[in-house]
């Protein structure tokens, strides 16, 4: 048998599945965890022109908050289109 390379995230899920941190979930839950994974899916792409300043104040605020400021400004559309 083909020994398989998992990189070090795949390392990290298998131990805690075999640590047992994982449980399972009622079918309903999973479905809406499913569906809640699948709306948020990213599948379109964005280019624009931005204030240097602006990004850069953006950069340091995803920083503090220890994401990439490209999921930053995803979430911040997100919320603004969500609003009602």
């Amino acid at each position: 048998m083909r020994k398989v390379r998992l990189t070090r995230q795949e390392k990290a899920v298998e131990n805690s599945l075999l640590k047992g941190e994982y449980v399972d979930v009622a079918k309903g839950e999973f479905e809406a965890i499913a569906q809640a994974i699948t709306m948020r899916k990213k599948d379109a792409v964005l280019n624009i022109r931005v204030n240097s300043r602006d990004l850069n104040s953006i950069k340091e605020k995803a920083q503090r908050l220890g994401i990439r400021y490209q999921t930053f400004i995803s979430e911040i559309i997100h919320r603004i289109a969500q609003a009602h």
